[in-house]
C-alpha cells in the first residue's frame, strides 16, 4: 500500500473506489426509503431491510481483495469540500487495512442482526421506525469508519449518537413492562429515560472532542487523517512550546471515544442501553456504536506515538496511560458488577463494558513502550472482531430466551436447557469464548492484550496485567453464573407458571437461532485458525492483523519513523498462556462454589456475614450511578428549586411589586404632566390652535381686489431688493 494520498475528480473515484463509499450509502438510502417501502407492505418492507444491510456487506466483502492484495487504495479523496480559513478540507474516504477489518466486522455481524430481527420484532406495529434508525446507524457507524478526516468521522459520530437515542428509546411510550432495573425496591427506568441518558452521557465525551479537535486544526492545519501523521512532527513540536497543552489535547480527545466506549467514567449510560429491543442491544454492543471509541483511539494513535518516541515528548505520552489505566479500570470494574446483576442482559452489558476495557487496555499498552505499539494495537484490533462475534451471538441468545419467557431476570429463568437446547450450545459456546477458554477465539485475543502488557515491560503495564487477570477470573465466573441460571438451575416458579397456563418456553425460530448459529460458526472458524496458527502461522489470524497494521502504520507514518515489530518468543506466550491457565481455574472454582454447586444461593450473598457489604457495593454499581443522579440530576433539580425558593420567592416575587408599582405610578404621573399638559394642551391642542389663528389673521389681508394683490406684488419685490442688497456679497 502507498501513502500517496490518490486524487481523482468526483464520480470518476466514486465509481474506481465503489465499495468504500457505497457501503455507508447503501443503508442511509435504505434508512430514507424505508417509508416508502412500507406503502407496498410489511413484508416487503422488513424484505428490503435485509437487502439493503446486504448491500453494506457486498460493499465491505468487496474491500477484502485490497487487503489480500496488500494493495488498499489509501487516502482517496474527491472533490473539496470546505475551506476553512484558507485550509481546504477534502471529501473522501481512508481504505486502509484497519478500514476493510472494521467495516466487514460492522457489516456482517449488523447484517445477521436484521435477518433475526425480522423473526423478533414481528408484528411489532412501528417497524417502519425500526428499520429507519437501524439502517441510519448502520450507515452512520460504517461513514464513521471509512472517513478520512476527523470532520466526516464526526458526521457518522454524530448520526450513531442521535439513532442510539432513538433505538435505546424505541419503546417511548413507556410502558410499564418496558422498564428496566428492579426489583423493587431497586429503581426502575422507563425507556425514554434510558435513550436520553445515552445521548447526554456520551454528548458530555463529544463536547471535549470537540475541543480537542478546533486545537488540533489551529496548530496542524488540517484534519485529515494522513496529513495529521505526516506533518506531526512540525506541528506537535509548535505545540510542545506552551507547556501541557499536548496532555490537555490527549485528555480532551479520549473523552468522546470513553464516552462512545463506555468506560469510566463515561460507562454508566451502558446498562440502561438494555432497553431498547434485544436486536439493538446486540447491534450496539457487539457490532457499532461502542466499537466506534476504540477505533478512534487507534486511528489517532500514531499522531501521539510520534510525539512520544519521535520528538521525545512526555506530554504525548499521557495519550496511551489515560487510556490504557481506564480501560484497565473498567475491566475490572464492570466484571464485578456483572457478578451479582439479575437482568441477563444487563449481566451481558456489564460484559461489554469491561471487554471494551480490554480493548481500550491494548491500545494504551501499545504506548507504553515503543516495543509494544504494533502488538498493543493488534491486541486491541483482534479482540474488537473476536468480541463482536461471541458478543452478538450472546445478545441475540439472551433475546430468544427473553423472547420464549417474557421476562429479563435470571431468578424468573432457570432449566431452559430442556426447552430451548440450541440456544444452550450457542450460548455456551459463545460464553466459552467470552471467558477466554483455549482454543476459543476469546482467548486468543485476550491472551494478545497480556502478551502486549508483557512486551511494554513497564510497572503500569505489569500492575494493569494483574488487573486485567483478576477481571478474566471474574470472567470466567459471572460467564458459569449467568449460564447456570438461566438454563441449568432448577425451573423457576415463572417457567412453572407458564406451563400451567399453556405457554410453556420454546426454542426459538429457525431464523433466530439460525443467525447465531452463523456468528458462532465464524467465531469457531476464527478459534481453529487461532489453534492451528501456533504451528503454521500462515494460519494465525492474530499474526495476519499484526502484519496489516504493520503495512498500514508502514504507509501512512513519515519516513523517519521505524516501527518495531517484536519477536514474541514461546517463552513470553507460554507465560500468558499460564496466567491465563491460572485464572480460568481461579474463575471456575469461584463458579462452581457460588453457583454450580448451589452451595450459596445468589440472593443468600446480601445476607451472609462479609459478603453482604460486598454485595451491597457492587449492586449499587459501585454507588457511581446514584452518586451521577445525586449530583447531576437530583443537584439540578435542587438548585433550581432552591433558587426559586430563595431567589425567586424570596426576593424577586417581593421587588416585583416595587418595581412594577415605581413604574406604575411613573406612567400616571408622565400621563398627567407630560402626555395630558404638554403632548394633549401644548402640542396636539396648541400647535393646531396656533396655525389656526395664523390662518384666520392673514385671510384677512386676501380681499380679492386686483389692485390690492399687486400692491403685495410689489412690496414683496421690494422687500426682496432690500435683502439681495444687504445680504449679496454673502451670497
Amino acid at each position: 500500500m502507498s501513502s500517496e494520498t490518490v486524487a481523482i475528480a468526483g464520480w470518476q473515484a466514486v465509481m474506481e473506489y465503489w465499495p468504500a463509499f457505497m457501503c455507508w450509502a447503501i443503508p442511509m438510502l435504505g434508512a430514507a426509503l424505508m417509508p416508502v417501502f412500507a406503502k407496498f407492505g410489511d413484508k416487503f418492507r422488513d424484505m428490503m431491510a435485509v437487502v439493503f444491510g446486504a448491500g453494506a456487506v457486498v460493499s465491505t466483502f468487496s474491500m477484502i481483495p485490497w487487503l489480500m492484495s496488500g494493495h488498499t487504495p489509501g487516502d482517496v479523496q474527491v472533490t473539496e469540500w470546505i475551506n476553512f480559513f484558507g485550509h481546504p478540507l477534502k471529501m473522501g474516504v481512508l481504505v486502509d487495512p484497519i478500514t476493510v477489518i472494521v467495516v466487514n466486522v460492522v457489516a456482517f455481524i449488523s447484517f445477521f442482526i436484521i435477518v433475526y430481527s425480522t423473526s423478533y420484532m414481528h408484528g411489532d406495529t412501528h417497524l417502519t421506525r425500526f428499520w429507519f434508525f437501524f439502517l441510519f446507524f448502520l450507515g452512520s457507524m460504517l461513514l464513521l469508519v471509512v472517513s478520512d478526516n476527523l470532520i466526516q468521522t464526526m458526521i457518522g459520530w454524530e448520526g450513531v449518537g442521535i439513532c442510539s437515542y432513538g433505538l435505546i428509546g424505541y419503546y417511548y411510550r413507556d410502558a410499564k413492562e418496558r422498564w428496566l432495573g428492579g426489583p423493587e425496591p431497586t429503581p426502575m427506568f422507563p425507556p425514554s429515560h434510558c435513550g436520553m441518558k445515552a445521548f447526554v452521557v456520551t454528548g458530555i465525551g463529544d463536547v471535549f472532542i470537540l475541543g480537542a479537535m478546533f486545537i488540533i486544526f489551529h496548530f496542524a492545519g488540517t484534519v485529515n487523517y494522513v496529513e495529521l501523521i505526516q506533518t506531526a512532527p512540525e506541528w506537535l513540536a509548535e505545540m510542545s512550546h506552551y507547556p501541557g497543552l499536548i496532555a490537555i489535547t490527549a485528555i480532551m480527545f479520549l473523552g468522546g471515544p470513553i464516552g462512545k466506549s463506555a468506560q469510566f467514567p463515561l460507562h454508566e449510560w451502558l446498562p440502561e442501553a438494555m432497553a431498547g429491543p434485544t436486536s439493538v442491544s446486540a447491534l450496539i454492543h457487539a457490532a457499532t456504536m461502542v466499537k466506534a471509541g476504540v477505533y478512534l483511539v487507534a486511528r489517532m494513535s500514531p499522531v501521539f506515538y510520534i510525539g512520544a518516541y519521535v520528538l521525545h515528548l512526555p506530554e504525548a505520552r499521557l495519550y496511551f496511560i489515560a487510556i490504557a489505566i481506564v480501560g484497565g479500570f473498567t475491566t475490572f470494574m464492570a466484571a464485578s458488577q456483572a457478578i451479582v446483576s439479575v437482568e441477563l442482559k444487563k449481566i451481558l452489558a456489564y460484559s461489554t463494558v469491561s471487554q471494551i476495557g480490554y480493548m481500550m487496555l491494548g491500545l494504551g499498552l501499545a504506548g507504553l513502550s515503543e516495543e509494544a505499539y504494533v502488538a498493543g494495537l493488534t491486541a486491541g484490533i483482534f479482540h474488537l472482531m473476536s468480541h463482536a462475534l461471541f458478543k452478538a451471538s450472546l445478545f441475540l441468545g439472551a433475546g430468544s430466551v427473553i423472547h420464549a419467557i417474557h421476562s429479563i431476570y435470571t431468578f424468573d429463568m432457570g432449566g431452559l436447557k430442556k426447552y430451548m437446547p440450541k440456544t444452550y450450545w450457542l450460548m455456551v459456546l459463545a460464553t466459552i469464548s467470552l471467558a477466554g477458554v483455549p482454543p476459543f477465539s476469546g482467548f486468543w485475543s485476550k491472551d494478545a492484550v497480556f502478551i502486549a502488557a508483557m512486551i511494554a515491560g513497564t510497572p503500569l503495564a505489569y500492575a494493569l496485567l494483574a488487573v486485567g487477570g483478576i477481571s478474566a477470573a471474574l470472567t470466567m465466573t459471572y460467564s458459569i453464573r449467568y449460564i447456570w441460571l438461566t438454563f441449568l438451575a432448577p425451573e423457576s416458579k415463572h417457567i412453572h407458571e407458564l406451563e400451567h397456563h399453556g405457554h410453556a418456553p420454546h426454542e426459538a425460530p429457525l431464523v433466530m437461532w439460525g443467525s447465531v448459529a452463523v456468528l458462532v460458526v465464524v467465531m469457531l472458524g476464527i478459534s481453529v485458525l487461532g489453534l492451528a496458527g501456533q504451528f503454521n502461522t500462515g494460519l494465525n489470524p492474530e499474526i495476519f492483523i499484526e502484519e496489516q497494521i504493520h503495512h498500514a502504520l508502514h504507509a501512512i507514518m513519515p519516513h523517519e519513523v521505524e516501527l518495531i515489530v517484536p519477536h514474541i518468543d514461546f517463552g513470553i506466550k507460554s507465560q500468558a498462556w499460564s496466567l491465563s491457565a491460572f485464572l480460568l481455574v481461579v474463575g471456575i472454582l469461584s463458579g462452581r462454589t457460588y453457583y454450580w454447586n448451589r452451595k450459596v444461593d445468589e440472593w443468600d450473598m446480601e445476607r451472609t456475614g462479609w459478603r453482604a457489604p460486598i454485595y451491597k457495593f457492587l449492586w449499587n454499581r459501585w454507588y457511581m450511578n446514584p452518586l451521577y443522579y445525586k449530583v447531576f440530576v437530583d443537584g439540578f433539580i435542587n438548585t433550581g428549586k432552591n433558587l426559586y425558593q430563595n431567589l425567586e420567592k424570596a426576593a424577586f416575587d417581593k421587588i416585583t411589586p416595587v418595581v412594577s408599582g415605581f413604574f406604575i405610578n411613573l406612567g400616571i404621573n408622565l400621563y398627567d404632566s407630560v402626555e395630558t399638559e404638554v403632548l394633549d394642551e401644548g402640542i396636539n391642542e396648541g400647535v393646531p390652535s396656533f396655525f389656526t389663528s395664523v390662518y384666520h389673521h392673514l385671510k384677512k389681508l386676501q380681499t380679492g381686489v386686483l389692485s390690492y394683490n399687486i400692491a403685495y406684488m410689489a412690496i414683496i419685490f421690494l422687500v426682496l431688493i432690500i435683502v439681495l442688497m444687504i445680504f449679496g456679497g454673502m451670497i
